[in-house]
């Protein structure tokens, strides 16, 4: 039997918050909300929304928000552990992050190796940030998802692969569709429970542990 192979989100899941909606908040001149809030009504799609965001931002801006960010993120409760956990058993671990790559890599540094690591891309070298997408949508994907959650799982993965999908956010919604199993915290736990899909909570990554423990049991002969 095959054991679990698991793709699991970066901000907000990770981190104890969204570094994207933190660096708005910061940096951003106040349109960002009108921008956000277009994004989570799913009124322009995440890559679309996401590109805007950053359009707001002088390239200028970029050493300083690594800086803000790597002083004030918070990685959740257990995760090192949760990645020990993984490594120990053979688990596949796969960051697929809607964040972006100029500080996805500096605040998992250490804990994950890069080639694990799936996110978006930046330029800096106009005058505002340009956000790259080098996962877009593949030929299964019209969402416009920006880092294509749902299309990394079907390059990712092989036939008869258990799918866990851990998350938080709409970013993970349509990744979620296509698990086996989804460990979930607020907007896509709530989701999950609209959709009766296969679900187990979470707060931090000890309960993690607990859920994929109990998966391997089922999963193993």
């Amino acid at each position: 039997m095959t054991k679990p192979v698991i793709f699991c989100d970066f901000d907000g899941t990770i981190t104890n918050s969204d570094n994207i909606i933190a660096v708005m908040k910061k940096y951003a001149p106040p349109e960002w909300e009108a921008i956000k809030d277009d994004i989570l009504g799913q009124n322009v799609s995440i890559q679309e929304g996401v590109g805007r965001l950053f359009s707001l931002l002088p390239s200028s801006s970029k050493d300083t928000i690594i800086h803000y960010l790597t002083e004030s993120a918070v990685i959740r409760d257990g995760f090192k552990e949760f990645v020990a956990f993984t490594k120990k058993n053979d688990v596949t671990l796969y960051i697929v992050s809607g964040g972006i790559d100029f500080f996805v890599y500096p605040l998992l540094n250490g804990l994950v190796e890069p080639e694990q690591i799936y996110c978006n891309g930046s330029d800096f070298s106009g005058e505002t940030i340009k956000i790259l997408w080098p996962h877009s949508c593949d030929d299964g994907c019209q969402n416009g998802c920006g880092c294509c959650k749902p299309s990394l799982i079907r390059r990712l993965a092989s036939p008869g692969d258990y799918n866990i999908v851990i998350g938080d956010s709409i970013t993970d919604l349509q990744a979620a569709k296509l698990a086996d199993h989804v460990i979930a915290r607020d907007f896509l736990l709530e989701k999950c429970q609209q959709l009766d899909l296969p679900h187990t909570s979470f707060t931090t990554f000890y309960d993690v542990i607990d859920v994929v423990s109990k998966q391997l049991e089922v999963k193993q002969p």
